[in-house]
This record gives C-alpha cells, sequence and structure tokens, in this order.
C-alpha cells in the first residue's frame, strides 16, 4: 500500500524566494568570473568571445544536458508495466505536488543512488540505481523520489548544471593560459599583468568552483524539506540519506561518475573518492547537517518528539 499523506497538496516551500535569490546572485558572479577570464586572457575581444561561449553553453545545456547525463549513466527507460512499483510511486509523488508524470529510468548499478534531470517538469526525468531498490525500504524510496521532484519543480539540476558548465569552460581557459606561458607564447609586451595572469590561472578557478559547490548545497537544503514535506514524513528521506551515506562510504564510487555530474545525486557519488577538505570541496552539505534539518522539520509537524 502507498504510506503518502493525502492530506496536503504541496506548492513551493517556505523561504524558497530567498534560495532563488541566492542561486540568481551566485549565477551573475558565475558569469562575471567567466566575463573577467575573458578580459585578462584577450582584452574586449576575449570578453565577448566569452560572453559568446557562455549564451552557447546556455542553450545547449537547457536543451540536451538531459540526455548527456542519462547516456553517461546507460539508464534505461521503464514503463509501469516493467517497474509497476517504482513507476507508480513516481506517479503517486508527481500526482500530490501537481507535476507532469516524469520519465522513469532504472540504472542498472549495485551502489545505490539517485537523481534528477531535465530542463523543466514538462522534460524531467527520474533515474535510480538498481541498488538503491535493493537498500532502501518503500518509505525511505518515497523520500528520495519525493527529494528528486522537489529538484525537478524548483529547476535546480537545469541550474547546477548551466554552473557546472560555466566552471568547466573557465576552467580551460585557466589551462590554456598557464600551458602558453609555460611555453612561452606569452611575450612580455602583452596586456596581460602578472596580477591577471595571477587571476585567471589560480582565483578565477577556485571562485568558479566555489559557487559552483554554493549553488548545488543551498538547492540540496531546499529539496530536502520540501522533499519531507511532499512524502509526508521528513524522517523518511533522513532514513535513506543515512543508509545512502554508509553505502558511499563504504562502496566503490558509482560507475562512470564524475565531478562534472556529481551534484545531481541525492548524495554524492564520489564519496569514497574524497579525503582531505572533503566538507570544503562537496556539491553536497554535510549528510549529518541534511539529517539534523529533517528531524527538526519532522518536529516541526509534530511528527517526532523535539
Amino acid at each position: 500500500m502507498y504510506l503518502i499523506s493525502n492530506k496536503t497538496k504541496f506548492g513551493f516551500m517556505e523561504g524558497l524566494d530567498i534560495n532563488m535569490l541566492k542561486t540568481t546572485f551566485l549565477m551573475a558572479l558565475l558569469t562575471g568570473v567567466l566575463v573577467a577570464v575573458g578580459g585578462v586572457f584577450a582584452g574586449h575581444t576575449g570578453m565577448i568571445v566569452m560572453l559568446i561561449i557562455s549564451i552557447g553553453m546556455n542553450f545547449m545545456t537547457y536543451w540536451y544536458s538531459d540526455k548527456w547525463a542519462l547516456a553517461a549513466y546507460d539508464a534505461q527507460e521503464v514503463t509501469a508495466s516493467e517497474a509497476p512499483e517504482l513507476y507508480h510511486l513516481v506517479e503517486t509523488l508527481a500526482s500530490r505536488d501537481s507535476l507532469p508524470m516524469p520519465r522513469v529510468y532504472i540504472i542498472d548499478s549495485d551502489v545505490p543512488n539517485a537523481f534528477a534531470t531535465g530542463r523543466n517538469p514538462a522534460h524531467a526525468a527520474v533515474a535510480v540505481t538498481t541498488g538503491i531498490m535493493r537498500v532502501l525500504d518503500y518509505n525511505e524510496i518515497a523520500g528520495v523520489l519525493a527529494h528528486e521532484l522537489s529538484h525537478v519543480k524548483h529547476r535546480d539540476i537545469l541550474i547546477s548544471t548551466i554552473a557546472a558548465a560555466f566552471a568547466g569552460v573557465i576552467s580551460i581557459v585557466s589551462d590554456v593560459t598557464r600551458w602558453s606561458a609555460m611555453f612561452g607564447m606569452n611575450s612580455d609586451e602583452d596586456n596581460n599583468s602578472v596580477i591577471g595572469f595571477i587571476f585567471t590561472i589560480i582565483v578565477a578557478p577556485i571562485a568558479a568552483m566555489l559557487i559552483q559547490l554554493a549553488i548545488s548545497r543551498s538547492r540540496e537544503y531546499s529539496a530536502d524539506e520540501a522533499g519531507g514535506k511532499l512524502c509526508g514524513n521528513p524522517m523518511y528521506l533522513a532514513s535513506a540519506l543515512e543508509k545512502l551515506e554508509y553505502c558511499a562510504e563504504h562502496m566503490p564510487p558509482l560507475e562512470k561518475s564524475s565531478p562534472a555530474t556529481a551534484h545531481m545525486f541525492i548524495v554524492d557519488p564520489l564519496e569514497n573518492a574524497k579525503t582531505a577538505f572533503k566538507n570544503l570541496f562537496s556539491t553536497h552539505p554535510a549528510t549529518s547537517d541534511r539529517i539534523a534539518h529533517l528531524r527538526a522539520q519532522a518536529a516541526d509537524m509534530q511528527l517526532l518528539q523535539q
């Protein structure tokens, strides 16, 4: 039977406007870093080129990011007859939140994880690994899917993917600048100052990465809260996160996972590969902090004693 509450139809979570403003501000900063890198690298012409590149990236990311992500993990679409319990659970949650039915995919991997993708709710997809369906119980899977559908509703994946694309271009420009300097391609008569050179190869990539991480982390907290409401009990998601974190720390990284797509998943698929500065350079907030927020939310909903 379904253990999803029918009592409430949930809309945008409280405080979403603040998070949207924060994300917009961070994206503006990232765009500024990209244009600044273009200016340092090639003056006014470089700034124009970077602006054109950013427009092209946004276009390609908007239309094709979901196809790239699903293909990267060999995700296979399933129907209601092929995976009835999973499909109908997604259908139930989407209906509760007045969302169009997303496409449902399964990734053949023992590593438990899940992600959502798509440019908007009308073109969304959710993907789960075979491992997550073995490790989590029904309520916990409901919590995970509610989290992912909250990302879909608020278009978080598109925002994070665009941020990752911007950061990637900045990193490429930084590498080009560094290699050109190593092989003597820059002369003493170049307009680029030493400070500008340092900004391009060191400061800009770090700034881009930190902005990207800030965007991803802020959206995770929002999706946790909205998902906790949608599934009917935030502790379903809290319990799922606890199990997923344990698996991430004790199992090999998810096959074919990479830093470019790590932000999409409900828990970092590269968790086991991280060592020093894990929390600083992680695409996700600390799981313990996420669970603490969910417990507080459950207490506020009078589902858990303080």
